[in-house]
C-alpha cells in the first residue's frame, strides 16, 4: 500500500512560512532583557544647591525606593525609576530646612514623594553612558509633573574587570526651575534655578 505524498509546492509553501516565521522571531529571542540592579544606600548620596540670599546652600533628599535596569547590549534601553524622600529633605540650616518643607516649596505633607522616572536614554558620541549621555525624565514634584534632562555617567568600579558589571558607579547632574512646579514660596530669599548632584552605587539584583 503507497502512502499519500505531500505535493511539492505545499512542502515549499510550509518550509517558506517557517522560514518567514524564524526571521521574524529571531531578534526578540536574541535580544536579552534589561538587568535589574538596586542601590548601594551606604554609597548613594543626592544633593541639591540652592542661592538663599545669593550664597550657594546644599541640601540633601534621601531615596525611599529605586528601580534600575540596565542593559549591556543595548544601554539606550537601560530605565530608572526613583522616588525621593521629601519628608526627610535637610539643608545644613534648620530654619531653610522648615521653609524648605513648607507648603510654600515642597509641600511635603501633603506631597511627601519626588519622583523621577525616566523616558528617554540619549548615550555620548562614543556610543556610551558616559561623555554627554543623558536621560530625559518625567519628575513628578508637588503633585506636579515636568520632563527634566539629565546629563549621565555609567563607570565601573575601579579595578573591575571589563565585563564585569555586577556593580557600577552612577553619577547624574543637571538643574531645574523650582517655580515650573509651583515652588514659589520665598521668592525673595531663594533663587529659582536648583542644581542637582546625585551620585549613586547599584549592585545587579538577585
Amino acid at each position: 500500500m503507497q502512502t499519500a505524498r505531500t505535493p511539492p509546492a505545499r512542502i515549499q509553501r510550509r518550509r517558506l512560512l517557517a522560514g518567514l516565521s524564524a526571521a521574524l522571531l529571531a531578534p526578540q529571542a536574541l535580544m536579552a532583557a534589561p538587568l535589574p540592579y538596586r542601590l548601594v544606600p551606604s554609597a548613594t548620596d543626592v544633593r541639591f544647591t540652592f542661592l538663599l540670599n545669593g550664597q550657594p546652600q546644599q541640601g540633601r533628599l534621601p531615596v525611599r525606593a529605586a528601580r534600575i535596569r540596565i542593559d549591556p547590549q543595548n544601554l539606550a534601553r537601560s530605565e530608572a525609576d526613583i522616588t525621593l524622600d521629601a519628608r526627610r529633605a535637610r539643608t545644613g540650616l534648620i530654619f531653610a530646612t522648615e521653609a524648605l518643607k513648607s507648603p510654600g516649596i515642597l509641600n511635603a505633607a501633603r506631597h511627601p514623594d519626588i519622583r523621577f522616572r525616566s523616558t528617554r536614554v540619549r548615550l555620548g558620541p562614543d556610543g556610551r553612558l558616559s561623555g554627554g549621555a543623558q536621560i530625559t525624565g518625567d519628575l513628578t514634584l508637588r503633585g506636579t509633573t515636568r520632563p527634566v534632562t539629565l546629563q549621565a555617567a555609567l563607570y565601573r568600579r575601579p579595578g573591575s574587570a571589563p565585563d564585569d558589571l555586577r556593580q557600577l558607579d552612577v553619577h547624574l547632574t543637571g538643574a531645574l526651575s523650582r517655580a515650573a512646579f509651583g515652588a514659589t514660596g520665598y521668592a525673595g530669599l531663594v533663587a529659582d534655578r536648583v542644581s542637582l548632584a546625585i551620585r549613586a552605587r547599584i549592585r545587579q539584583a538577585g
